[in-house]
This record gives C-alpha cells, structure tokens and sequence, in this order.
C-alpha cells in the first residue's frame, strides 16, 4: 500500500531559530536539513527526497491527459503581480496541467472567502486531487506511461532518486492499484501559537498513533521518546 502523509508548512519544529516554522527548515540547508527536521520530528529516517516545480506538475498531468476532478468550493482570485489568475466554479470539470495547478494553489477569493481551515483546507483539496490522479493512472493500462512520466521526473524534477528507481516505484504502483491508497495529514491545531507566533502546533498523541500505523520502518512500536515534537 501507498501511505502519503501532509505535513502542513507552519508545523511547529524545536530549533533554535526564531521562526520555528518546518517551511523555514529548507531555508537554513535546503533538502538535508528539511529531510534531517521531518525525522527528528518524527522518529523516523527520511531516505529521499523529490520536489516538483509549477512547470513539472502541469507537464506531469498533461502527460496524463489531464484530470476529471470535482471542484470543491467557487475559486475567484487574482494576483496581478504574480499574473495568477483563478477562476473556477464548483463542480465537476476536466483539468488540464495549467488548470490543475491553479486549483492545488488556491487557498482564499480576493474578497477573504475561502477554506475554513486555510492550509489544511488546500491541502484537502491537494489530496483529493492525488486521489483522482491515483484513481486514473494506477491500473495496468496505464503501464505504457510508466517510462514516459519517469522521464519527466528525470528532465523537469529535482530528485535523489535515480530514473531506475523511479521506474520500478512507477511499476510497483501500478500493481498496487489506487484502492490501496491513502492520504494523511499530521494531526494537530492551525490556529496554535508559541510565543507570539502563529503555528500549526502538533497533537503528539495523535501524531504517535498516524506514525506508528503507516510510517514506521521499525519491528517496535515508536514511543514518544523516539519523537521530538515542541507542545507550547
């Protein structure tokens, strides 16, 4: 089975640095200190990493000749200065790779309306459309696309992981097949604060349960001691 775990971007971290934000573990040492901030977080060792820029994700859902997704809420926003623009209704539609993209980036409408949970809410919306994604390209039809995504990866995305590599995890996937596919968030509070700041503040019981059920590498049971996870 595929386990995907979210961790949202203001998760509180213990460091020494002032904004104590995970997103800002990339800042202080790029993908090792990130890799090495998610396995003390968590207890866990965190082997490789993959990151996908714009342009990659709509390559990657082009390749797929797109998405049929239904929309969860009316998206307007505009962002001049970004020249992002997104406009879509709620509903059923078929995305394209630029459509795609807008949606997975969309948190609120110019007018403050938006995601009750902001963060959390886009990451829902980010899931489902994996969800969709896994529903229509993990089956054995699509083995014709294994090679042909894994030479995107290759070109257009930045990864440890050798185009071999990524060739057999594509293969395997599909045998797994997208019922056997579930997504995960760390459990905590988005509206947490630590010293003045906003966070997403961990539930570390919650936490131990979610690692220990679909993450554990280990022939025993994590235990909190194994985790360093910072409770205001």
């Amino acid at each position: 089975r595929i386990d995907v775990v979210s961790l949202p971007r203001d998760t509180l971290l213990d460091v020494p640095w002032s904004v104590k934000k995970l997103n800002n573990a990339y800042h202080h040492g790029g993908f090792t200190q990130t890799m090495a901030e998610v396995s003390r977080l968590l207890g866990i060792p965190v082997d490789h990493y993959i990151t996908v820029d714009l342009q990659a994700f709509e390559e990657l859902v082009e390749a797929i000749d797109g998405v049929d997704f239904d929309i969860p809420v009316d998206m307007d926003y505009d962002d001049p200065y970004q020249e992002l623009h997104i406009h879509f209704s709620k509903g059923p539609r078929r995305l394209n790779g630029k459509e795609a993209l807008q949606v997975v980036r969309w948190r609120q409408n110019n007018d403050g309306s938006g995601y009750a949970t902001a963060d959390i809410g886009r990451i829902g919306t980010q899931q489902a459309f994996l969800t969709a994604v896994a529903k229509q390209t993990l089956q054995l039809s699509k083995l014709d696309k294994v090679r042909e995504l894994a030479g995107i990866f290759q070109k257009r995305v930045d990864t440890d992981l050798k185009l071999s590599n990524l060739i057999w995890l594509g293969e395997q996937a599909l045998t797994i097949g997208s019922g056997n596919v579930a997504f995960h968030t760390l459990p905590g509070d988005g509206a947490g604060w630590y010293k003045g700041g906003s966070y997403y503040v961990l539930d570390p019981t919650a936490v131990l349960e979610l690692i220990n059920s679909c993450a554990n590498p280990y022939q025993r049971e994590l235990t909190l001691e194994d985790m360093t996870i910072l409770v205001p």
